[in-house]
């Protein structure tokens, strides 16, 4: 079962536009977006992939204060563990050092280990 990530967008609701169609499309994604507590934060739960889509729908849209969502999203995301990174690569067979850069924003180190372990099997 792949990694869920946990978000936490403090004061969702007070700094986005169109919140409705934003939470919208993020749950027709897969993810779950529930309030935090009785607080104004939500928090996000979603696998990589989604949290990619997510990301990709937003820049998409000419919508400005959806933007921060998307640089928080892309910021928390990159915090990947060696594992998840495997993982990540294997469902890409024949992914290269810089399209695994590209999409994970990891290091050229942690990229270059990650595709030799998966050429050794």
């Amino acid at each position: 079962m792949p990694k869920q990530f946990k978000i936490t967008l403090s004061s969702f609701l007070r700094r986005v536009i169109k919140a409705y169609a934003l939470k919208a499309e993020m749950r027709a994604i897969g993810c779950t977006l529930q309030r935090k507590g009785r607080s104004r934060h939500w928090i996000l739960s979603a696998t990589f992939e989604q949290l990619e889509q997510v990301v990709n729908y937003i820049r998409t849209t000419e919508e400005p204060s959806w933007q921060w969502v998307a640089q928080h999203i892309s910021e928390q995301k990159n915090n990947l563990t060696h594992q998840e990174l495997l993982n990540i690569a294997r469902k890409q067979p024949g992914i290269s050092i810089n399209q695994l850069m590209a999409k994970t924003d990891c290091t050229i180190a942690e990229a270059r280990l990650v595709i030799d372990e998966l050429e050794d099997l």
